[in-house]
């Protein structure tokens, strides 16, 4: 099977998935209890003229499949409707909030790849006290939760030694990188142990190999047999992650942005949540959807590169 046609492939079970994914996602909100309407209410009683006015205007009456088209025909527009609580657009909602979230997930994703691959990469080769030692690390980082992470970092770093800010995005890149530090290092925390023990169990695996054997009864330099055949060969297995990594991130920010106050998507949906901001909710969890799945799709895609020996086929059956 050729890469583009194997692209192509690909590309449509993504759309048609997420297509399937934005009926759930649209669905599932109407079977919580309470009513939008409610809400805009504020509690207050209200005449039936008021209550069929505020079903009127968000087309509340309407019959489900009825609202979903509608919906799915503004989003495929970029029309994501009207926040019911802040009574402005989705789009300049998610517009003003979507920086603060990418540049946390990506400055976290940078940590979980340099500290993770490197940690993973010390431990198997040196063997001895420094692979216990990162074995030990490790463990302590699987075992912390980000939203405990976050706690105690705040407590040491901002309260105490006072060398970070406790809450907050910053305005300016220069400050929103000070201001995401410490909710980067809460959300990678998990993901570097994570990492680092795949990274170490796969060079351990690839380091039996014969071929790798054979390499070092020529007489290649060790530093080569580590980087070209050791190391190389493990990609693959860490790549299979590279999905699993990214969902985390999406999934564990909502913690990490409300501990820290972050004015992202991920502390916007928890609150619109609480409030049964539909719109919003919607919006914000077909994005998380559409990234998680493209994230796959590349994946998919690279893995043959990374590793040949995986048809193109075969591995987009698997995925």
């Amino acid at each position: 099977m050729s890469f583009l046609r194997f692209a192509a492939r690909r590309l449509a079970e993504m759309v048609a998935t997420l297509l399937g994914a934005s009926f759930v996602i649209f669905g599932a909100l109407y079977l919580a209890p309470g009513n939008p309407a409610s809400f805009l209410l504020s509690g207050r009683s209200a005449t039936p003229e008021a209550v069929k006015a505020i079903d009127d205007q968000y087309h509340l009456n309407d019959p489900f499949v009825v609202q979903y088209l509608r919906w799915l025909g503004n989003v495929l527009h970029g029309d994501f409707g009207r926040s019911i609580e802040y009574r402005t657009s989705v789009s300049s909602l998610l517009a003003a909030r979507l920086p603060s979230t990418l540049l946390l997930v990506a400055m976290a994703l940078l940590l979980v790849l340099g500290i993770g691959l490197a940690l993973g990469w010390i431990s198997s080769v040196r063997g001895g006290a420094t692979d216990s030692t990162v074995l030990v690390a490790t463990a302590f980082a699987v075992g912390t939760p980000s939203f405990v992470a976050a706690v105690l970092l705040q407590g040491l770093f901002s309260v105490k030694l006072h060398w970070f800010p406790s809450s907050g995005s910053g305005t300016g890149f220069v400050q929103m990188l000070w201001h995401l530090t410490l909710p980067a290092v809460a959300l990678a925390l998990y993901l570097i142990g994570m990492l680092a023990r795949v990274t170490r169990s796969a060079m351990l695996e690839a380091m039996g190999h014969e071929h790798v054997t054979v390499a070092r009864s020529r007489g290649v330099p060790e530093n080569r047999v580590i980087r070209r055949h050791v190391f190389r060969n493990s990609l693959g297995t860490v790549l299979t992650m590279g999905g699993l990594i990214v969902s985390t991130l999406l999934i564990c920010t909502v913690l990490v942005e409300s501990a820290f106050s972050v004015n992202g998507i991920g502390q916007l949906l928890d609150l619109s949540t609480t409030t049964k901001d539909f719109p919003v909710v919607q919006a914000i969890s077909l994005i998380i959807v559409g990234l998680f799945m493209t994230v796959n799709l590349v994946v998919d895609l690279l893995y043959p590169l990374v590793d040949p020996r995986v048809a193109l086929g075969a591995r987009g059956s698997a995925g």
